[in-house]
């Protein structure tokens, strides 16, 4: 079964959240971004405060499913009639693909998790050294 593990939030002033969360729940800071971004955890789920552009309302901005594998998830989704997930642009460090719900809600897919960060040069390598 998926597991959702990734919650995604725009947020004008993301180290204000960030505080916010570590003070409040004591969710510990994994990873700030050059773009202003702040990753943290509870030891389950990951959080991603993402800085909102002027034309996107802060508020919930994707989730992600942390799946054994994508090619599965893929037939799944098209079966639902939906479209395939995407690769992720700009290389991003968690998540692998992004697809949609039938309500147009963004999700993200990675088969390493969101716990730590990967990229896509890190996913390479993985799959071409021997098991």
């Amino acid at each position: 079964m998926a597991k959702i593990k990734h919650l995604a939030i725009k947020t004008v002033d993301p180290e204000r959240m960030a505080k916010f969360y570590v003070d409040v729940f004591e969710m510990e800071i994994v990873a700030r971004s050059e773009k202003g971004a702040v990753y943290l955890t509870d030891g389950y789920l990951n959080l991603a405060l993402l800085t909102a552009r002027a034309d996107v309302p802060p508020g919930l901005n994707h989730f992600g499913f942390e799946v054994d594998d994508i090619d599965v998830i893929t037939e799944r989704l098209e079966a639902a009639g939906m479209a395939a997930p995407q690769v992720r642009p700009n290389n991003p460090p968690y998540a692998e693909q992004r697809a949609m719900d039938p309500d147009g809600n963004m999700f993200d897919l990675s088969v390493h998790g969101f716990q730590s960060q990967e990229f896509q040069a890190d996913r390479k390598t993985k799959q071409k050294q021997p098991a």
